[in-house]
C-alpha cells in the first residue's frame, strides 16, 4: 500500500464515529493496562526501598556481652545525629528555595501588572456625553458635523495636446535634447 492508500485510510477511519460500546471497551483496556503499570511501579519503589535499607542499615550484631551492644548503640546514635543533621539541612535548603520562588512568583505578578478590563464599545453620541459629565448643566446641543468645513473638489483637466499622438512631438523633443547636449 502506497502512503496516499494509508492516509485516505485513516481519514476514513476518522470520519467513522466509535460506537459507545467499542469507546467503552477501550477506555477499560487502557485502564486495566494503567493498572498493571501502577501495581509494577509499587513493586519496583519497594525492592528500591528494600535494596536501600539493606545497603545503609545492616542489621545489627545484638550478640554478645554489655559493652558490645553499649558500643552498638553509641554508633546508632551518631548515626542519628548524621541524619538529625541532614534533615535539618535539606529543610533549611527547602525553606530558601520555597522563599526564592514565591519572591519570583511576586516579582512575575509585579512584572505582568493588572490586566486591563475588555472595553465595550458604547453608543453615545456627543450630547450624551456631556450631559453624563457635565449633569444638567449642558444645554447647548452640539452637532459636529455642522462645524466641519466643506471642501470643494476640483477635477483636473489635462491638455487636450498631450492626450494626441505622441509622435507629432518627437521633432520638438528632438530640438530640446540637441539644445541640453550643446551647452
Amino acid at each position: 500500500m502506497s502512503q496516499l492508500d494509508t492516509n485516505s485510510d485513516v481519514c476514513a477511519l476518522h470520519r467513522k464515529k466509535m460506537t459507545s460500546s467499542r469507546r467503552h471497551h477501550l477506555k477499560s483496556v487502557i485502564l486495566q493496562i494503567a493498572a498493571g503499570w501502577i501495581e509494577q511501579e509499587k513493586k519496583d519503589v519497594a525492592a528500591a526501598k528494600e535494596a536501600y535499607l539493606a545497603e545503609h542499615c545492616p542489621p545489627p550484631n545484638l550478640g554478645g556481652n554489655q559493652a558490645t551492644l553499649m558500643e552498638t548503640c553509641k554508633k546508632l546514635h551518631a548515626l542519628i545525629d548524621k541524619v538529625d543533621e541532614e534533615r535539618y539541612d535539606l529543610a533549611g535548603k527547602v525553606g530558601k528555595a520555597d522563599k526564592e520562588i514565591d519572591d519570583l512568583k511576586m516579582k512575575v505578578i509585579d512584572l505582568a501588572g493588572l490586566k486591563k478590563p475588555a472595553l465595550r464599545k458604547v453608543r453615545m453620541t456627543a450630547d450624551a456625553m456631556l450631559k453624563a459629565l457635565l449633569g444638567s448643566k449642558h444645554t447647548v446641543n452640539l452637532d459636529l458635523r455642522a462645524n466641519l468645513k466643506q471642501v470643494k473638489k476640483e477635477v483636473k483637466e489635462e491638455p487636450a495636446e498631450a492626450v494626441g499622438d505622441w509622435r507629432k512631438n518627437i521633432e520638438d523633443k528632438a530640438d530640446r535634447k540637441k539644445m541640453f547636449e550643446a551647452s
